[in-house]
């Protein structure tokens, strides 16, 4: 594979020059991109570092740099990183990086390397082409402004004359560059930089830059919308957002699994042979991390037995119930007499006793969340749906909202916020409008709209986007004084208390460009997923792949006969994706969409190498497994598969 290296250090007599009556440097390095990936740094830090010390310079430090350009994560790093005794900034990296920097210190910036001109790309895939690698860098005279690409007309010898209130004659909307050049030069001091500054006559008749630019800017701006990073892939929701939801047909069988939540799995109640009844608890929680199971119809148990889980492909332990069709209710079920009299205790008691776990995807047991042991202020309920395909919470905001408002309350009280947020996308229009109106009379409830963009849903995007907290690495929500539940997993606390039913359904979307008809539908959980494809028409061909979820981060059914459990939320029935990776290029697109602002290039190298080091390096653990790096990747490396095995990995050594 061809190199493309940015740059290379300047030679001798150049930067022995550069360091004159300089003194107490810090160096900043780029780890180059668009090259091979190797989890080493790169070796021109160090080369410089010696130089430094052999010219008898003071040296406060150094930092080498993934992605130098990424501007948000650039400037994280080097605010703890730059002592405040460093005085002078030499920057090791192509023309961009060392704008960037320039951009953030304050103190003079210093290019220790040239820029290298060739046909490729200098800077990440979606950072603005502001470096023309042409080999000719005035940077150290200009303080990190560049003249070429920064002008359009790429003057090099002082303004044209053409400016007027800072902007420049050729584009109106653009700052003069060389305002901005002496503007910087006089806050450092460095005037005199500009003396001696060379002539060079240049053909202004090609001037791409403000294409290239504008365009960027656009994705730019998407993308730092709410928070970091993140993604917006084709929603296609077009296939089942119009169609009403329906209750889907009581199977004749069921198949109940003892692990579908975060945890311990529930230990069996039932045997071969016992009669069960509708709402009847047939599983008890198997820890405090664990829950309850109930099953969803009333008849015979006919197995106790190990049967294949839909997300892992495992087998775990299932109650397999023939049903006899007429779904008597169990005594057990029966609604509240009066919840507002029920200690904070008693309701997260009862949502333990109903079976009620996050079902968003993750399955978390809701009754820890209620019990949180730090103050908690807010509760923000997620209906943001920000997978692709998906509608099964936007029908059930339509369908259920006073119910979603009821389940609310409970967790407001039961945790003691005083607030309770409603986050909906902007793409959900009629969920808006409709829960606005539920909640107008409310002064402890609103509606937060959020601009459509993945992965919104996720726990720390949604606290960042509506409250503008930051849950810190190896935090929980619950650090920053907030709760986040899904509006299906509220609707199941309403259902426990004015009904007293268990969670034994929930709401499912059926959709794909490979399903024949799409649907939403009220789904008993232990239904077959075969038996709802069937239902569904079956799938337009056998080339299809079935997922369980959203295809961003569902579970491919390899095996149809398996249940829908209480995470379900939806089949989707899609074209295969049958493409073969290839090495990484370090091309920095996987950390420029990461919404956890992380470096997943890293993770196959040391989940392949098993290098636990590497991978608490690289803080593996604070990444949701969201998968924006895999779709993003020009590689097509499958990065989920091996940031699962790495966080296995990794668990099973700090196990020991």
């Amino acid at each position: 594979m061809e190199d493309y290296t940015k740059f290379k250090l300047k030679g001798t007599d150049e930067l022995t020059q550069l360091l004159e009556q300089k003194d107490d440097l810090f160096v900043v390095s780029c780890n180059k991109c668009f090259k091979e990936f190797e989890a080493a740094d790169e070796p021109e830090c160090s080369e410089f570092c010696a130089f430094v010390s052999q010219q008898g310079k003071k040296l406060s430090g150094s930092a080498q740099i993934d992605f130098l350009c990424n501007k948000p994560m650039t400037e994280k790093k080097l605010d703890s990183a730059i002592p405040s005794g460093a005085k002078n900034i030499c920057v090791i990296s192509c023309g961009l990086g060392i704008q960037t920097v320039a951009s953030i210190v304050e103190k003079p910036v210093y290019a220790a390397a040239d820029s290298v001109s060739f046909d490729g790309r200098h800077g990440m895939a979606l950072t603005k082409k502001r470096c023309d690698g042409c080999g000719q860098c005035y940077l150290n005279m200009t303080g990190g402004v560049c003249p070429i690409v920064d002008c359009s007309k790429s003057l090099v010898n002082g303004q044209c004359g053409g400016s007027k209130d800072f902007k420049c004659e050729v584009d109106k909307d653009k700052d003069c560059a060389w305002d901005k050049i002496y503007e910087r030069l006089a806050a450092q001091n460095r005037t005199s930089a500009l003396l001696g500054i060379p002539i060079q006559l240049r053909d202004h008749s090609k001037v791409n830059f403000k294409v290239v630019n504008d365009y960027v800017k656009s994705v730019r701006e998407k993308r730092l919308v709410g928070f970091y990073g993140g993604l917006h892939p084709s929603e296609n929701k077009e296939f089942s957002e119009h169609l009403p939801l329906h209750v889907f047909p009581s199977p004749k069988t069921v198949v109940i699994p003892l692990s579908q939540h975060a945890g311990a799995p529930a230990q069996p109640l039932v045997k071969a042979g016992d009669t069960v009844k509708l709402g009847q608890k047939i599983g008890e929680s198997g820890g405090f991390i664990s829950c309850t199971v109930h099953s969803s119809v009333s008849g015979t148990v006919t197995a106790v037995e190990d049967r294949l889980h839909p997300n892992t492909g495992l087998k775990c332990l299932s109650i397999v119930i023939d049903s006899d069709g007429k779904d008597e209710v169990h005594e057990s079920v029966k609604p509240c007499a009066d919840w507002t009299a029920l200690s904070v205790d008693e309701i997260a008691d009862l949502v333990r006793e109903k079976g009620i776990v996050g079902m968003g995807g993750a399955g978390f047991p809701t009754s820890v969340k209620l019990k949180s042991p730090k103050p908690i202020d807010t509760i923000l309920l997620n209906g943001c749906e920000c997978e692709p395909l998906l509608t099964a919470d936007h029908k059930a905001m339509l369908e259920y909202a006073d119910d979603i408002i009821f389940g609310l309350n409970v967790m407001l009280k039961t945790t003691g916020a005083q607030k309770g947020v409603i986050v909906i996308e902007d793409n959900k229009r009629d969920a808006i409008e409709h829960l606005e109106a539920k909640t107008a009379h409310l002064d402890n409830i609103e509606v937060c709209v959020a601009a459509t963009k993945y992965p919104q849903g996720a726990e720390k995007m949604l606290i960042k986007r509506a409250l503008s907290r930051s849950v810190p690495s190896g935090a929980l929500p619950l650090d920053v004084g907030v709760v986040v539940s899904n509006v299906s997993t509220v609707k199941a606390i309403s259902d426990a208390i004015q009904t007293g039913m268990p969670l034994i359904e929930r709401v499912l979307t059926v959709t794909g460009e490979k399903i024949k008809k799409p649907g939403n539908y009220v789904v008993k959980i232990g239904t077959s997923v075969k038996e709802i494809v069937d239902y569904c028409g079956g799938t337009t061909d056998d080339d299809t792949t079935i997922k369980l979820g959203g295809p961003m981060m569902g579970f491919e059914a390899k095996d149809l006969n398996v249940p829908v459990i209480k995470a379900t939320n939806g089949i989707i029935a899609i074209e295969p994706s049958i493409c073969e990776p290839n090495e990484c290029i370090r091309c920095g697109r996987c950390a420029d969409v990461c919404p956890m602002e992380l470096l997943p290039l890293y993770y196959p190298i040391y989940a392949g190498t098993e290098n636990t080091d590497g991978l608490k390096a690289k803080s593996v653990k604070d990444c949701m497994e969201c998968g924006c790096c895999e779709f993003i990747c020009s590689s097509r490396i499958p990065l989920r598969t091996s940031i699962k095995y790495g966080k296995k990995v990794l668990a099973e050594t700090e196990g020991k």
